[in-house]
């Protein structure tokens, strides 16, 4: 079987269906029209992603006056997801990709290394997906404490153009 190729700025973000926090399917192609941040991390309640999602909750608003949709993704279920959204008081939905359909479609599901030790899970990236459904940026290396800053900058970037 041929590798898929990886996904780069331009291309057309591939759609999906995923459940969210509330067992609601939510699917990419319903925020046409809307910028929207699909944000991949590995685990809910972990000390990375928590930085990611507060530091994303803590500009939710000013992201949100920008029009942009925040989407987070990982192989977490619904339980996992609700604890993780109420503790945090995460404004924007959580989505459960525990069958690793998605995380592997948009190519960020592999090997990963922690503490010396290899397993499989999803790599931290973030998409940035434009009002046409198309990726404007990917972010591979994301800094979990000023995320929000990096995606602001960006599209700030882009409307210079």
């Amino acid at each position: 079987m041929a590798e898929k190729a990886e996904l780069k700025a331009g291309d057309k973000a591939p759609d999906f269906a995923l459940e969210d926090t509330e067992g609601k399917t939510v699917r990419l192609s319903d925020f046409r029209g809307k910028t929207v941040v699909l944000y991949f991390y590995p685990k809910d309640d972990t000390p990375g992603c928590t930085k990611e999602a507060c530091n994303l909750r803590d500009n939710y608003s000013v992201l949100q006056k920008k029009g942009i949709v925040v989407l987070g993704v990982s192989l977490d279920d619904q339980t996992s997801h609700q604890k993780f959204t109420k503790k945090f008081s995460l404004p924007f939905p959580l989505l459960c990709d525990t069958e690793k359909k998605v995380s592997t479609l948009y190519g960020i599901y592999g090997e990963r290394s922690l503490y010396g030790r290899k397993f499989m899970g999803i790599n931290r990236t973030t998409f940035l997906i434009d009002t046409e459904g198309k990726i404007l940026h990917i972010f591979r290396k994301v800094d979990t404490e000023h995320h929000a800053t990096e995606i602001l900058g960006v599209l700030n970037r882009q409307k210079g153009q």
